[in-house]
């Protein structure tokens, strides 16, 4: 049985024995694993412990329950707390807020179906391998998720020379295509390595992903020493500069990519702002309301000024390569979209002070400065992406804080994003001040 449907047959079963005591010794034992390595595996797979997991299950489940009018210290009990004031610490310590006050917010509560990622075994991943004309027995890494939190289950470096990334073909057909034609301009692009059929990619047959197998670019990404060391400005300004250079490649090639396009504005003001709104409530997070009500009015007036084009979408510091000092090449183009230039600008700036610890927050408004510096050196940033500048930032903070709050496995990341927006709209004057 592979990962996934161990996972899977793992959660039916918790969802329909909530009411009951289940542990992990228990959930082992079905899948027949160690419980060390069971539960290993469900944490990769959910990012989250067995018991985590199975406590926010019941607490979803009972809350659903009290928001239709049960008794509240009936339900409690039937989903295994022993008093009331055991769920309520437990809820608030999920939460952030009381029940009572959750409901007042979300007016009802309906648990959501766990998502499930697919997650290889080495055995597989050497099979999927056996498809290309490469060397047996390469070794072959994880890549983490950009905060460093948990393996993307997605991408593999493989020996010195490659990488192996599995996905939708959608998007990896779109990351191969932008990558051919940034690399006919000149530009540094991981091309793909045919398999032995002449292929481009490997449909996988007991699955809906495609394979694809690149060559390794020149570079690594930056340490999280030399990001935030006593050269961090430097090494923002290369940050600007790399990104603006690969803006004049994506530029040139935008007709033939024929990419989405897509409205920021809009797509913050219909989802993420509003989102963000109830999770301030919910969270305390003290955001003002003028704030909400500032962003759409200045923003707004801003939007249909600002340069658009090919961009990458997702610069963060894992997705750029250095040789040296100087930027190398950039990965990972599956959600390249035609959107604000800025967008790629900020987005590597907030990705920056997502990965770092309290060091970060201490040097960040520096290392912003430098990544603008590099860019206008390269790319002149136009009067109104100056001035708009803090709200695109706020943008992405209030995007990424509405959709890792809506993903249970990505709880953590949802706090972390909570925090860095809390501390962007507490430096707005210094932020702007930046960007002039």
């Amino acid at each position: 049985m592979q990962c996934p449907e161990i996972i899977k047959a793992a959660l039916e079963y918790i969802e329909h024995n909530l009411k009951t005591d289940i542990t992990a010794e228990e959930l082992a034992r079905m899948a027949n694993y160690s419980t060390w390595h069971y539960c290993r595996l469900f944490s990769s797979v959910m990012g989250s412990s067995v018991a985590g997991y199975i406590l926010k299950r019941r607490l979803d489940h009972a809350l659903a329950e009290i928001a239709v009018g049960r008794k509240a210290i009936d339900v409690v009990l039937e989903y295994g707390f022993d008093t009331y004031a055991g769920f309520y610490k437990a809820f608030v310590k999920m939460y952030g807020c009381s029940p009572k006050k959750y409901l007042g917010i979300y007016r009802e509560h309906k648990p959501r179906k766990p998502e499930v990622v697919n997650l290889y075994t080495v055995n597989e991943l050497r099979k999927i391998l056996e498809n290309w004309d490469i060397e047996k027995k390469l070794p072959f890494h994880d890549i983490y998720l950009s905060n460093g939190s948990s393996v993307s289950g997605k991408v593999w470096t493989v020996g010195d020379n490659y990488v192996l990334k599995a996905g939708s073909r959608e998007k990896l057909i779109k990351n191969l295509k932008i990558a051919k034609v940034l690399h006919e301009q000149g530009f540094a692009a991981s091309l793909p390595v045919p398999a032995k059929t002449g292929d481009e990619y490997l449909e996988y047959p007991d699955g809906d992903e495609i394979f694809i197998l690149t060559q390794g670019l020149k570079g690594r990404p930056l340490s999280k020493s030399a990001v935030f060391g006593c050269h961090r400005t430097q090494y923002a300004e290369e940050y600007g500069r790399g990104i603006a250079r690969l803006h004049k490649a994506l530029k040139a090639i935008e007709k033939e990519v024929v990419p989405d396009e897509v409205n920021l504005y809009r797509n913050v003001a219909e989802w993420a702002l509003p989102n963000v709104r109830r999770q301030n409530m919910q969270w305390s997070m003290d955001l003002k309301e003028s704030f909400f009500d500032d962003f759409l009015d200045s923003f707004g007036a801003l939007y249909d000024k600002l340069p658009r084009q090919l961009i990458h979408r997702d610069p963060n510091p894992s997705n750029i390569l250095f040789d040296g000092d100087r930027v190398s090449g950039f990965i990972d183009f599956d959600l390249s979209e035609v959107n604000i230039r800025l967008w790629d600008v900020c987005y590597c700036a907030t990705g920056i002070l997502s990965e770092g610890g309290d060091e970060a927050y201490a040097c960040w408004l520096e290392i912003l400065g430098g990544i603008l510096r590099g860019y206008d050196l390269e790319e002149r940033l136009t009067a109104e992406e100056k001035q708009a500048m803090y709200y695109v930032i706020c943008a992405i903070q209030m995007i990424c804080t509405a959709f890792f709050a809506s993903h249970d496995m990505y709880r953590e990341l949802a706090e972390t994003n909570r925090r860095m927006l809390q501390f962007i709209v507490r430096n707005e004057e210094k932020i702007r001040k930046v960007a002039e």
